[in-house]
C-alpha cells in the first residue's frame, strides 16, 4: 500500500526501509504497526533517491525513527533456483541517530 511523505508525520512510524533496487536507485518504506507501506513523494511518484545520504535526510526530517537498508540478491534467480524471494534479502541498521550538524 502507498502513503504520502506528508502524511507520515502524523503516522506512529515503527520504522523506515531504504531499498537499494539498481547500482544507484534507492526507494523508501515505512513501516507503521507492522504494516510496509511504500512512500510517495506526491502525486509525481514515489519517494527515489540516486543517494543514499540524501534519503536518510529526507526520511530524518519526517520522523526521527531506525533506518534500515535493504539489499535483495537475484542470484538465486539468475541461476534457476526456486527459493522464494526473501531467502537472498539483506537488512542492515543505518541507525536512528540524527545526521550531523554538517550533513545537514
Amino acid at each position: 500500500m502507498k502513503i504520502y511523505l506528508k502524511d507520515l508525520k502524523r503516522q506512529q512510524i515503527d520504522r523506515f526501509i531504504v531499498e537499494s533496487v539498481d547500482l544507484s536507485l534507492y526507494i523508501a518504506h515505512a513501516s507503521i504497526g507492522g504494516e510496509e507501506h511504500v512512500i510517495a513523494e506526491d502525486s509525481r511518484g514515489l519517494l527515489k533517491r540516486h543517494n543514499l545520504l540524501e534519503m536518510k535526510r529526507v526520511l530524518k526530517a519526517v520522523a526521527d525513527c531506525e533506518i534500515f537498508l535493504r539489499q535483495r540478491s537475484a542470484y538465486d534467480e539468475m541461476v534457476g533456483h526456486t527459493h522464494p524471494a526473501s531467502a537472498n534479502t539483506l537488512e542492515i541498521s543505518l541507525g536512528a541517530a540524527p545526521l550531523p550538524e554538517w550533513l545537514n
